[in-house]
């Protein structure tokens, strides 16, 4: 498994070279293996697919705060 070198910072993360940010990388040998780490402590990574991911951020954009795992 490679490291990613491709983190990019969420949008609402502000301006500034701040530690308060969210940063999402794709696998460079797996595309389908989305990373997500917190700026602040980047050897903490957390791992999910892209289906994972964007049933998480429908749950958040609708104001949903349980996500039930299936």
């Amino acid at each position: 498994m490679a490291t990613p070198d491709n983190w990019q910072k969420s949008s609402f993360s502000g301006f500034g070279d701040g530690n308060d940010c969210m940063e999402l990388a794709t696998d460079p040998d797996d595309i389908r293996d989305i990373r997500l780490r917190e700026s602040d402590t980047p050897t903490t990574q957390l791992h999910t697919t892209p289906t994972s991911l964007a049933g998480l951020l429908l749950h958040i954009k609708a104001g949903r705060r349980h996500v039930t795992a299936r």
